[in-house]
């Protein structure tokens, strides 16, 4: 039988969605216990950035399928500093907030607006429960409509469950003298908070299109609260230079579709959340909700080959592009056609990168290093790294250039050398680490059945 013979642009899109496929976390339907924990993670680690797997994947296209770019377009740097962009945005909060209170700062994020739809949302839902379950227990307790004010008191009850820690909803309202709580059965008694959280809803399950039908929207339920905060967070607030994407694990294990499996996350199960966040503050800028691996992505201005990963760079990107920003991403997202693509946006990169990327040069994967050293190519505004610490390490880079400095390193009195790219990397890549381990002491989500108002508490919170 003869070979197909393919063109440069099949062979390309072909390359490109395998070197996607086999970095990808994102099946919903494998098996965690026959995959190794380095087939899995993609996040990134601050301690030592060796962390990141530079061997290749199990599923990654053999060598001889692997497109690279010829060896004279990657040459030995000489110093020479990509040409950066200069940064234009005015970082910091942008709005006046002199003399706020706690509740001016909730409607920042919070407005009437969405306060006014939540409400009207779970009083009709509250309505159409009753019509269709008329001989329910709850539909017997006649319905009190929801308002606003009651609402916010019900809501801080609930972000006040953050702070005073108890096993169970019940136990806020008990009266025994070891944990009564008084603020609780004076503001609310417990089965109208219980009732308040039963019917929380945000969207009309009556207009929600059919599963078969094209305009299906696994999100639905949660639309309008991901619409409203991805627009609020990137109004209230502009990030410094420095911003790095990344993905945070919401603790969910029930049965869901899109449920996720990262075993380096501490929930190691639950719902992928794409961020982007500040890498000084942890300020989440912009997010995206994983909606399983079938999904549409398809960002506008986005070339079609730069694969998932690139496309939720991008889609995160997007509003931030042409301002001198610096990025910061793992071997998830790097690729040497996003960080082109992005130069040429006025936006520098820096990530690790596995070595059986689309062109990523060969000679410098086949270059022997030991422990300590450094090789460095560059192509244009590209520089290729590789370090070998404990193993290799991979980076791409069009904000550095091959210099390394001095470096402490924790349990070790030597100081040792290591490229300036992976010093920058570890302070920088830790954004949405920060924003997990700022929100964790006060995560106030419980065992719920109902996966959408667990992601909706977590967006409100």
């Amino acid at each position: 039988m003869s070979e197909r013979v393919y063109s440069a642009e099949e062979a390309y899109a072909i390359l490109a969605s395998e070197s996607e496929a086999s970095a990808s976390d994102s099946d919903p339907d494998f098996d965690p216990a026959n995959c190794s924990e380095t087939s899995l993670d993609t996040s990134s680690t601050l301690a030592d950035v060796s962390s990141d797997v530079s061997d290749a994947d199990p599923g990654s296209p053999p060598a001889s399928r692997r497109r690279t770019a010829p060896a004279e377009e990657w040459v030995v740097p000489h110093r020479q500093r990509p040409d950066i962009p200069p940064f234009t945005a005015n970082p910091g909060i942008n709005i006046d907030v002199a003399g706020f209170t706690a509740t001016q700062f909730l409607q920042v994020f919070m407005g009437d607006d969405l306060l006014g739809h939540i409400v009207a949302q779970s009083n009709l839902y509250a309505h159409q429960h009753c019509a269709a379950k008329p001989d329910s227990y709850l539909a017997r307790q006649q319905w009190t409509p929801l308002d606003v004010p009651e609402f916010l008191k019900f809501w801080a009850l609930t972000m006040l469950m953050g702070i005073i820690k108890k096993p169970s909803i019940r136990s806020y309202w008990s009266s025994s003298p070891i944990c009564f709580t008084p603020i609780y059965p004076q503001s609310m008694s417990r089965r109208r908070y219980e009732n308040i959280l039963r019917f929380m809803h945000f969207s009309d399950n009556s207009l929600c299109p059919p599963r078969e039908h094209p305009q299906f929207d696994r999100l639905y339920k949660i639309r309008p609260l991901i619409t409203h905060f991805a627009a609020r967070f990137a109004e209230a607030y502009t990030p410094g230079r420095n911003i790095c994407v990344d993905e945070s694990l919401m603790k969910y294990k029930g049965r869901l579709g899109f449920k996720q499996y990262i075993p380096s996350k501490r929930s190691r199960y639950g719902v992928k959340v794409y961020k982007l966040c500040d890498s000084e503050s942890g300020y989440t800028q912009a997010f995206r909700v994983y909606e399983g691996k079938d999904s549409s992505l398809d960002p506008p201005g986005c070339p079609e080959h730069m694969g998932t990963s690139g496309k939720i760079v991008w889609d995160l990107l997007f509003p931030l592009m042409n301002k001198g920003y610096h990025l910061y991403v793992d071997n998830f997202y790097t690729s040497v056609p996003l960080f082109k693509l992005l130069y040429c946006f006025d936006t520098a990169a820096c990530g690790t990168v596995r070595k059986n990327r689309v062109g990523f040069p060969a000679q410098l994967v086949r270059t022997r290093l030991k422990r300590g050293e450094t090789s460095a190519l560059r192509q244009e505004e590209l520089l290729a790294v590789k370090y070998r610490d404990k193993k290799d390490v991979y980076l791409l880079s069009t904000i550095h250039t091959e210099r390394s400095v001095e470096v402490s390193v924790r349990g070790r009195a030597e100081r040792i050398r290591k490229p300036v790219c992976i010093k920058d990397y570890n302070r920088h890549m830790g954004g949405v680490d920060l924003a997990d381990q700022l929100l964790q002491p006060y995560q106030i989500m419980r065992k719920s059945r109902a996966w959408y108002k667990k992601v909706a508490i977590y967006l409100m919170q």
